[in-house]
């Protein structure tokens, strides 16, 4: 039987404001500084405290509703979530459950098959929890407590469930974390847990409207592994479907180096949760002209980037895609683009997608730690255009920007490489291969054309690499030309 698998993400997000969701804490790096070392009386659960609102938290919330579109509650609620893990030292996380910050949003994805709209479900606001630690040692187990997350400002971020493939699923987590560094509001850093993904998966006979049973699969914290475990629940699902075994609901487990999900628990509905508003609490009831002013402040978001250029600079799907993923590659492309002068923007694209981001990619660093300035950038690409130096030497060049921090410039001028576009000089320079190669030269005469290159080779070699290599094949063939003629 033909199966169709139905999916639903949750993604969880901690908003990268100073303090906590409702005290003063910092929110610092809980993966780097010393456990229980941002810790207070009132993240740390004891009686008798009050919480209060973080009015950062709640702006960056509604930055993110507002560019997926959502419609935002005037009056929310936030409730009290009851359940027992060591790591939630109050016994119940704050949380929004009947009246969240915002619902029926959308986010457009780009996918194989063209764009998608998928549908959001709600956005609300949470706090987090801590971080649990297990140890094995000597014989013996324990696990630590470290309260530094425990009250960080969460985001939570529902969609329909209208994903069908574990390549949707992929590109909408990785649209929405893009929407989210666009929006500044959070890095969405997944190795440190800034962004966690739950899919729910289901898997249903092709044609039918019911929803089969679903599994959730806790706290992914990888691209790869969300596709790769979407992908292994929707065949598991599908060969229990056709020997005849029902799917159990039930909470499980990505084991990334065995790359199976297994099973963790029985999956919780919203009633074992025993939900009520937090009586500490007022209602969080937000005005239209804050939200009126929090709109007018959003930057041009991905996808409409996307579009535009491909309308402005002629880019194809593919470039712009890339060039766009991320703000600060957009922004720096951009500027490039602007300082470069006539050179064809497809030209620039190439030179920060390809050799740039190559760079980049070895040296594990991000645009923004570049020490490749969109000036230089501009300067490298004009002295290449103008053909000042060539296309190989501007790779050089380039490496040695990167490493180095000097100007293309500089570099040229220090190492000597402007490249040699005197038509006397590559006649000459020409004239010497051919004279020190007779054998070579007599077998293209008679007849071993490919010799050509090889004679081509020779004279670039000869240049240091700084001949022209147009003015050189133009003047080799000339030379070999005379040489043919009777």
């Amino acid at each position: 039987m033909d199966y169709e698998a139905v999916i639903g993400l949750e993604v969880h997000v901690e908003l990268e404001t100073r303090s906590k969701m409702f005290c003063g804490c910092a929110r610092i790096d809980s993966t780097t500084a010393q456990p229980n070392s941002a810790v207070c009386p009132i993240c740390s659960g004891m009686p008798g405290v009050l919480p209060v609102v973080n009015q950062r938290a709640v702006e960056y919330a509604l930055c993110v509703a507002l560019a997926l579109e959502c419609e935002i509650a005037s009056t929310s609620l936030f409730e009290r979530k009851n359940y027992f893990y060591p790591d939630l030292p109050k016994g119940y996380q704050i949380s929004q459950y009947e009246q969240p910050l915002a619902r029926n949003g959308r986010l457009v994805i780009l996918t194989s098959q063209g764009e998608r709209l998928i549908p959001v479900r709600r956005v609300h606001l949470e706090e987090d929890a801590g971080k649990l630690t297990h140890v094995a040692q000597d014989g013996q187990h324990y696990s630590l407590v470290d309260l530094n997350r425990a009250g960080v400002p969460l985001l939570e971020i529902v969609s329909e469930p209208a994903l069908h493939t574990a390549e949707e699923a992929r590109l909408y987590a990785m649209g929405l974390r893009s929407l989210l560094r666009y929006l500044g509001v959070s890095s969405g850093d997944m190795q440190k847990g800034l962004m966690r993904i739950e899919p729910n998966i289901s898997v249903r006979p092709r044609g039918r409207a019911e929803l089969g049973t679903r599994t959730e699969i806790k706290n992914l914290n990888s691209f790869r592994a969300l596709e790769r475990s979407v992908a292994y629940e929707i065949q598991r699902h599908s060969l229990l479907l056709e020997q005849g075994k029902k799917v159990v609901q039930e909470t499980r487990g990505w084991d990334d180096a065995q790359e199976v999900t297994l099973p963790q628990r029985s999956k919780e509905e919203a009633n074992d949760y025993r939900y009520f508003p937090e009586p500490d609490l007022p209602p969080l009831v937000i005005d239209a002209a804050w939200i009126d002013q929090v709109r007018s402040s959003l930057p041009e978001l991905p996808v409409a980037r996307f579009h535009r250029f491909q309308r402005q600079y002629g880019l194809s799907a593919y470039d712009a895609d890339v060039l766009t993923a991320e703000r600060g590659v957009a922004d720096f492309y951009e500027q490039v683009v602007a300082l470069a002068g006539d050179v064809p923007p497809k030209v620039i694209a190439n030179w920060v997608a390809g050799e740039l981001f190559g760079l980049l990619n070895q040296a594990g660093m991000s645009i923004e730690a570049c020490r490749v300035t969109p000036e230089a950038l501009a300067s490298l690409v004009r002295l290449v255009r103008g053909g000042e130096i060539n296309q190989n030497t501007g790779k050089a060049v380039l490496a040695e920007s990167f490493a180095t921090g000097k100007s293309p410039e500089s570099v040229v001028d220090e190492r000597g490489l402007r490249q040699i576009s005197d038509p006397a000089a590559i006649a000459a320079l020409v004239s010497r291969v051919l004279q020190e190669n007779p054998q070579e030269v007599a077998a293209y005469l008679g007849g071993k054309t490919g010799l050509e290159r090889w004679l081509f080779g020779q004279v670039v070699r000869l240049a240091g690499g700084k001949a022209d290599p147009q003015l050189v094949q133009q003047e080799l063939r000339r030379q070999l030309d005379e040489l043919v003629a009777p």
